[in-house]
């Protein structure tokens, strides 16, 4: 028997179910056999996947079912979830799908949780094929942010960021943010991620972009994904006719709080960038402000001597008062005194770059001003770029691959993943100091590398929405090293969250795996994360490389392990 044959016989016995009542010793709270019904309408959806034909002998009843099911009575409602569900995985009509995020929308405002918990799920996964439909319970889905059950309010943040579209995203995001004010503690990085994710995608003007983001920082500025300082400083240096503007809100959200560490790095930033700018005033667009070169210099001091402050906020704040000594009319004295400070500071980093500013004072103080002019516009996402980037670090690491303890314990774990095949990388004898003095990381140009040979991008999983593509590049003065970069993207409607790639390779090879761009793949084909390994194959062996993945995806726990071994001959020939 075939799907043809079987689903008329399914379809009639489920419309005398629906239609002609029902005996005593079947019915459960006035709904006739309720767990016959429920099989048959899971048989149905079985059925009736990618077959036209079954599909459209089912609309009708499925219809029915919907339209006549009591749903005062927990019965009903799971016979009317059977039924949402059976549309969503048939070929149904749009109307008939129209009809399903109707009745979740209704199971929205019911007193139950755990319905409204299911009601919320399923809107989730049609957001992305139905999802004008799903738009009309938006106020709805809103209202569900404010629930104090913390698994009703992620599925309400999750689908509300879905919503977000270029007609709405002002109320939207207005909405979210009062949320973020006040959502738990758990909630606040996916919120502030999905809110800097939505304005990136469907900011209406530049200066809205700018704002939305600053109000972010303001509110839950230490709950950022790790972009979120590089993405703002680079919007606002592509729009000059903003600078003032920014440099001035900046300032003032500085002045009021050190203690959002990313807010405070951009605020660095940018009064380093921008300080005349500051100080020059007739700003139209903001409140009046007189702005003294002395008060500059004393927030900046502040955010240097703060406890609050990380070593990479010094490393802004430093970098800021160096630039102001190019933009300030007054005298540089101050400025000389607080770097020639920092040149022995406990912080290796900040002592680096405190006594590379004091030769820069001493010795080039001709070139200063040349050196600290202001940041040219860098074009995002450009993968030609990224890759002539790769090439020329390969090129002047010359294959130094110095893996970090946290990344050998990873490859450790994963030594058993090849049978035993496996091997960490050995790093290479150090380099030996070049001779160029403590200014050859401030004075180093950049210098044109050769275009790498072309290797075909390779994908080598998906699931639910999730995609893993691989792109190679081998640098032409290390042939023996290739450079793979992983790429994760997430066309559904929910964000993957703690997402860790990991790898392992034979013992010939070494590897190392570098940082990722982030742990959160957003939804809806958001913003890419990436993570850079580098393997070096000096027997130019064929390569076999091991994955394993591990995220959270729709609220479940997902591990995937798979060995890739159709890698392009160009990675290793």
């Amino acid at each position: 028997m075939n799907a043809t044959t079987v689903v008329p016989q399914l379809v009639q016995i489920l419309r005398t179910l629906v239609t002609t009542g029902y005996s005593v010793e079947h019915s459960v709270s006035g709904v006739s056999d309720p767990f016959l019904q429920v099989q048959i309408l899971r048989l149905l959806r079985i059925l009736g996947q990618n077959h036209e034909e079954s599909s459209e002998t089912m609309n009708d009843l499925l219809a029915q079912v919907a339209t006549n099911t009591d749903t005062s009575r927990n019965a009903g409602n799971a016979v009317l979830f059977e039924t949402v569900l059976t549309i969503m995985d048939i070929r149904a009509a749009a109307g008939l799908r129209v009809l399903a995020v109707n009745i979740l929308g209704r199971f929205l405002l019911n007193n139950d949780r755990n319905i409204r918990y299911v009601a919320l799920t399923s809107l989730l996964r049609m957001v992305q094929s139905d999802h004008s439909a799903v738009q009309r319970h938006r106020p709805t889905v809103v209202e569900c942010l404010r629930e104090p059950d913390a698994s009703l309010s992620r599925r309400a943040l999750e689908l509300s960021l879905a919503l977000v579209n270029s007609s709405n995203v002002r109320a939207m995001t207005q909405e979210l943010q009062s949320f973020l004010e006040s959502c738990p503690p758990d909630l606040r990085a996916d919120c502030a991620s999905g809110i800097l994710l939505a304005a990136e995608r469907f900011a209406p003007t530049k200066r809205w972009h700018i704002d939305t983001i600053l109000r972010v920082l303001t509110t839950a500025g230490t709950h950022v994904r790790d972009d979120a300082v590089a993405n703002l400083t680079q919007l606002i240096g592509g729009a000059q006719e903003l600078h003032a503007y920014s440099v001035r809100r900046l300032y003032s959200a500085l002045a009021d709080d050190i203690s959002q560490q990313p807010l405070v790095q951009v605020a660095a930033w940018c009064i380093g960038e921008y300080g005349d700018l500051l100080l020059e005033g007739g700003c139209e667009e903001t409140e009046p402000l007189q702005v003294e070169e002395e008060k500059v210099l004393a927030l900046l001091e502040k955010v240097l001597q703060s406890h609050m402050s990380l070593p990479a906020t010094r490393g802004y704040a430093l970098t800021a008062l160096m630039k102001l000594s190019t933009r300030l009319r007054g005298d540089n004295n101050r400025i000389r005194q607080v770097v020639s400070i920092y040149g022995s500071c406990l912080d290796v980093e900040l002592q680096q770059r405190a006594v590379e500013y004091n030769t820069l004072f001493r010795k080039y103080d001709h070139m200063r001003a040349a050196i600290l002019e202001k940041m040219p516009l860098v074009e995002r996402g450009g993968t030609q770029d990224e890759e002539a980037k790769e090439s020329k670090e390969a090129q002047l690491s010359e294959a130094a691959l110095v893996a970090t303890e946290p990344q050998a314990s990873k490859l450790l774990d994963l030594l058993d993943l090849l049978d035993g095949t496996s091997g960490a990388a050995q790093p290479p004898p150090a380099p030996e100091p070049s001779p160029g003095g403590t200014l050859v990381h401030l004075l180093d140009l950049p210098c044109a590398s050769p275009a790498p040979a072309s290797i075909p991008n390779l994908r080598v999983f998906e699931r639910e929405g999730l995609q893993l593509n691989l792109s190679f590049v081998r640098p032409p003065g290390t042939p023996a090293l290739l450079l793979i970069t992983v790429t994760a993207i997430n066309t559904s409607g929910a964000d993957v969250t703690h997402f860790v790639c990991q790898a392992a390779v034979p013992k010939s090879f070494q590897l190392q795996l570098q940082a990722p761009s982030g742990d959160t793949v957003p939804a809806q084909g958001g913003l890419p994360v990436t993570q850079l390994l580098r393997i070096l194959n000096p027997n130019k062996a064929p390569l076999r490389l091991k994955l394993r993945l591990t995220y959270n995806h729709f609220g479940q726990s997902v591990q995937e392990i798979f060995e890739v071994n159709n890698l392009p001959v160009e990675t290793w020939q």
